[in-house]
């Protein structure tokens, strides 16, 4: 259903995977899909396939180039921290991928969303704190800290974040902020929390409660569910 096509950014080349509807007509609105820390890995295409079942075109961006994949949580820290520790960077690449995505001829450029796990769910939101003009963002388990030193936009973007009461990476308190971040972005955000839920919940290979990601079956149904009522909505 899929195939992987690659763009620049200064000089470095991204692999991202494109997976695109086999039924409606093009243009087609698009849903960008930010991968958790290992990198745009199996399971981020197979969202994107997700997503072309519904009707969008999915497009598994790679937000560290070359297509690169951690083998193990010691490699995907060190591929993940360098955009921890610069957001300007992360938000630099996430725009890259949109206006990859804009070059497309199959998408409506006036109807694109996107989501995220875990990091991808920070990669998701720093697009929509850019400013850019993105219909929806979602967010699944992801790290929902603002970034320091700099002046978020105004977010144009309708906001959903979709998080684990019980997730020890992002505290109650830690929601709270966000919410209140939102808010100072005059964004149109909802927060729908899971009870007895941890990090994540909607990934089936996780299954470490000792660090804190442990898949959780009921949750990740109703958190897909959400998706496709909150996608409805943006692109209606």
């Amino acid at each position: 259903m899929g195939a992987f096509k690659t763009y620049s950014l200064d000089g470095k080349t991204y692999e991202a995977y494109v997976a695109y509807p086999n039924r409606g007509t093009a243009p087609y609105p698009a849903v960008l899909v930010f991968h958790a820390w290992a990198g745009r890995d199996a399971f981020s295409c197979k969202k994107a396939d997700q997503l072309a079942e519904l009707g969008y075109v999915g497009i598994a961006l790679d937000l560290y180039g070359e297509g690169q994949v951690g083998r193990n949580n010691s490699e995907n820290q060190r591929l993940m921290e360098p955009l921890i520790q610069n957001r300007l960077e992360l938000r630099r690449r996430a725009l890259s991928g949109l206006e990859f995505a804009k070059t497309l001829p199959q998408i409506n450029s006036d109807k694109i969303a996107a989501i995220g796990f875990c990091f991808g769910g920070l990669c998701a939101l720093d697009l929509a704190r850019s400013g850019a003009q993105l219909s929806g963002v979602v967010s699944f388990h992801g790290l929902l800290m603002p970034a320091q030193g700099f002046k978020n936009e105004l977010i144009h973007s309708k906001i959903l974040a979709l998080h684990g009461h019980d997730d020890p990476m992002v505290k109650p308190q830690d929601v709270l902020e966000f919410e209140k971040e939102m808010t100072h972005c005059q964004a149109d955000w909802q927060v729908h929390v899971y009870g007895q839920t941890m990090h994540a919940f909607t990934n089936d290979q996780a299954n470490d409660p000792s660090f804190g990601t442990v898949y959780h079956p009921l949750a990740d149904q109703r958190a897909w569910k959400a998706l496709r009522n909150f996608l409805e909505e943006v692109f209606s």
